[in-house]
């Protein structure tokens, strides 16, 4: 019997993720779900993956030396800070030293089997050691969220340094990515919705370069603070005669060679006051001179209020224009050459504001910004929104808490930007990252959790960092994701392991590869599906055959799901004939040993023709598509790309597919953690009946 075929290629423009129209109205080439895949230059391709920024669970992870053991393998100091809490690490050498339990002092699990004093005093962070490695560094891993990555630029042999930042302490990546170590000893008290906004501007003289840094806690206010490559420094200027001060901000930029606060803690009369819409500049020249930010003395600093009520979110320069966006609405700066009042404020929208600090994500000639009505693209002359492929994602995520830790970063090299979004999440971080191709206009959702982006030593290399201090490059040909949350404790009861894993954010079904658990290793290079979560810290899977006592350093990798469905396909739609589908080819890229499922669906139906075609006995082949060169067919060995075919049974007024990793091969590393890309399908079909007989 002759067949109809139609391919769908290329996957490029009106591809990736619609969700405005039902999946039977929305283009052949666009997606009704794209989960942890994306359409990059007419292919769909695995969502990008991850590698630990120095490759090792340690050095990539946020550390502070706190000092060396003696000459028999002994530490007694208190380590720095105020926060601790289970899950915190203490390493000396290659023995692993963990907190997993509060007290005065706790006892710490210890890797290296050493029967010796290990303890901390939660209370007041007196950490005491014997028995390690001698005259060895100590190195304490405060385990709190990634709340800012900047690049300091330093000076013309080493332009760039990795600067870190969590809720209490500054870290500098050593160049070249050798190790984090603290950098200063400054301390901060923000929180985890509490973001470092960084600028890079000069000093006392023009060619010193220092790093500016505000996490605007207005609870406990910290300073702003500037870096000179050895020390931070406290920032409060006084802007009159009578010492009034400022003592933080939400953002600060460069801007027509004045440095710029904006959104301003001050202290006035001893009063602690916000100044929601307020902008403050310096004076022409060093911010750090006495003077600079006067307002009382002509051609100093000075200040001027935005005409709204509405609290400033974020800003960033388009162009030679600064944009800045309130909660629901976007305004620029304008320069007026003026040297007493060199700037004033103009609307340019009344109705499309941003969501956190770092929603915005400049884009060439544009800003592209999250807000609580849409995703909208600002040019410097008007707003408008973009998301109107999938309208709906904005209004998934929590109004209030949550919001704030929205954060974006544009990705360079493979056109699109990132934005770690928290759509319907259940714990305390963001849940997923919102994939948008800039050039193509197209959308995906990864599975992730990310608290804040940055680059690498330059602006090519994605940089990212989660909840338990881990940093890790962000990479496209790379096909699975980094270890980085780290297995606190492990108990076993036949067939249950439950897991200690602070602020792990996943959730009951998702999948994770354990590595490098010391003590039992049966768990090791193995993946399993979170059975239970009872709480943030804590959850459960089931394993067989588990012997031993863990001893620490297991890291947990989360393993992505590949989930897509098409659109629901009629070819004869317009002839009023139903469709009867029979054989789909695809045209994927050759992996060594990988395979993905096919299932399919008929009209509207949420049932499944591949379950039911099982039960009835009456499938044809397996359903499952091959990207691998068939044994029968060496020549395939040689060949970049293949058409590979799945047979299907199906006949209605619509049919969709779903291409995605069942359970059986999600808990296969060869193949959940393979490549896949899809850069064509063809489908051989018949016209059946007419609806209207």
């Amino acid at each position: 019997m002759a067949f109809d075929r139609f391919m769908i290629a290329p996957l490029d423009t009106g591809s990736g993720l619609q969700t405005n129209f039902r999946p039977w109205l929305i283009p052949d080439q666009a997606f009704a779900q794209l989960n942890n895949a994306y359409v990059f230059r007419g292919r769909v391709r695995k969502r990008f993956g991850s590698t630990l920024l120095t490759g090792d669970p340690l050095t990539s992870r946020f550390r502070i030396n706190v000092g060396t053991t003696n000459g028999s393998g002994n530490i007694l100091t208190v380590l720095p800070g105020t926060e601790f809490h289970i899950g915190q690490l203490i390493s000396i050498g290659t023995a692993l030293f963990t907190v997993t339990a509060l007290g005065i002092p706790a006892n710490l699990l210890r890797s290296d089997g050493v029967v010796a004093t290990a303890t901390l005093n939660t209370t007041t962070g007196a950490l005491i050691i014997n028995g390690a490695a001698a005259a060895t560094d100590v190195f304490f891993y405060p385990a709190l969220p990634v709340m800012g990555l900047s690049l300091y630029e330093f000076d013309v042999v080493f332009p760039e340094v990795s600067i870190g930042f969590d809720t209490e302490f500054a870290y500098q990546l050593a160049v070249g990515g050798g190790a984090w170590l603290r950098a200063g000893t400054a301390v901060w008290t923000g929180t985890d919705s509490d973001y470092f906004w960084t600028w890079n501007w000069r000093g006392v003289s023009a060619n010193s370069n220092l790093l500016f840094a505000t996490n605007y806690n207005i609870l406990t206010p910290d300073p702003i603070r500037y870096w000179d490559g050895a020390t931070w420094t406290d920032l409060t200027p006084a802007f009159n005669s009578a010492g009034d001060t400022i003592r933080t901000c939400q953002m600060m930029v460069g801007f027509k060679n004045r440095l710029l606060f904006i959104g301003t803690l001050e202290r006035i009369s001893g009063t602690d006051t916000i100044f929601q819409n307020r902008l403050r500049f310096s004076q022409n020249g060093s911010p750090l001179q006495s003077d600079a930010w006067r307002e009382d003395i002509p051609g100093k600093g000075g200040f001027i209020d935005c005409s709204t009520q509405e609290t400033v979110v974020t800003c960033t320069l388009v162009r030679d224009r600064l944009i800045v966006y309130f909660e629901t609405s976007v305004w620029e700066v304008v320069y007026t050459n003026n040297e007493i009042l060199p700037f004033r404020w103009q609307q340019l929208n009344v109705e499309l504001g941003a969501f956190s600090r770092f929603s915005h994500i400049p884009i060439e000639e544009a800003v592209i910004a999250q807000g609580e009505t849409g995703i909208h693209v600002c040019n410097g002359v008007n707003v408008k929104r973009i998301d109107q492929l999938i309208p709906d994602v904005i209004f998934q995520v929590p109004v209030t808490g949550i919001p704030q830790k929205i954060y974006g970063v544009r990705d360079y090299q493979l056109e699109t930007v990132y934005w770690s979004m928290p759509v319907q999440n259940q714990w305390n971080f963001c849940n997923k990252v919102l994939v948008f191709n800039y050039k193509t206009g197209t959308w995906a959702f990864n599975d992730d959790s990310f608290t804040a982006f940055g680059y690498f030593e330059d602006s090519q290399n994605v940089m990212a960092g989660n909840q338990e201090g881990y940093t890790f490059n962000i990479l496209a040909d790379v096909y699975r994701n980094a270890p980085s949350l780290q297995i606190t404790n492990i108990t076993y009861v036949s067939p249950t392991a439950t897991l200690v894993v602070i602020d792990h954010n996943l959730i009951v079904g998702d999948y994770i590869l354990i590595e490098n658990a010391l003590g039992i290793t049966t768990f090791n290079n193995n993946i399993y599906q979170v059975v239970t979560t009872p709480n943030k810290d804590t959850l459960t899977i089931t394993a067989l055959g588990v012997t031993g006592t863990y001893l620490g350093g297991g890291t947990i990798a989360r393993v992505s799901r590949i989930d897509i469905f098409t659109k629901q396909y009629n070819f004869y739609v317009e002839e009023d004939r139903n469709a009867a589908l029979q054989k789909t080819d695809f045209f994927i890229t050759r992996t060594d040993a990988a395979e993905i499922s096919i299932d399919y669906f008929v009209g509207s139906s949420t049932t499944s023709l591949v379950a039911g075609g099982v039960t009835t006995g009456s499938i044809i082949g397996t359903s499952v598509l091959n990207t691998a060169a068939y044994a029968l067919y060496p020549y395939e060995l040689t060949q970049a790309r293949l058409w590979h075919p799945t047979y299907q049974q199906a006949d209605g007024e619509s049919i969709q597919l779903r291409i995605y990793l069942s359970n059986a091969e999600m808990i296969i590393p060869a193949i959940s953690l393979s490549n896949f890309e899809l850069h064509a399908m063809t489908f051989y079909c018949t016209p059946t009946a007419s609806r209207l007989q």
